[in-house]
């Protein structure tokens, strides 16, 4: 018991640590664009490609729920709660389980990082635009979602039956 408690404390302090980095890097970005990119034309990086283009999105992803804070607040509060848990309860600290360990503090600090505006402006700041395809405005706190989201989906891919069964197991011990 004592070995499972030390074991989960090094994976908190990495994650927290880990997760700390991740989360001023998103801040520091949003923190530039508004700086050099709040009321100015866009900076185009690669022609009818990629620009840095400041918005503040007062919703969710893709514009969704507009000026609707609250439920996004709390969505995100518990969201947070359940990676936590998973990431330091459900998945297995060994090696092979890096990559979901990782997903997870991903997810983590990408969620953090929106809160965090979301809750001190009523805004989440956003700046990146790929043009080519006119994709929605988005950061890097985003950048961290979707990244675990699609590593989440190669995990599923790739992963054994018995490698979830561990983390959320299905069969009863007899």
């Amino acid at each position: 018991m004592k070995q499972q408690s030390k074991t989960i404390q090094k994976k908190a302090f990495i994650g927290i640590l880990c997760s700390v980095i991740l989360i001023f890097l998103d801040q520091f970005t949003k923190y530039l664009a508004v700086q050099h990119l709040k009321d100015q034309m866009p900076v185009v990086l690669w022609k009818n490609v990629l620009e840095l283009s400041y918005l503040e999105n007062r919703g969710a992803a893709f514009g969704i729920f507009q000026g609707k804070q609250w439920p996004l607040i709390i969505f995100t509060v518990i969201v947070l709660i359940l990676i936590i848990y998973f990431y330091l309860m459900r998945i297995p600290s060994e090696k092979h389980f890096g990559l979901l360990n990782g997903i997870a503090i991903l997810f983590f600090a990408g969620a953090i990082g929106n809160f965090i505006d979301r809750v001190t402006q009523r805004y989440v700041v956003d700046f990146f635009y790929f043009r080519l395809i006119n994709f929605p405005v988005f950061n890097v706190a985003d950048i961290y979602v979707t990244v675990a989201a699609v590593l989440l989906i190669l995990c599923l891919l790739f992963y054994k039956e018995e490698d979830f069964e561990r983390i959320l197991p299905t069969k009863k011990k007899s």
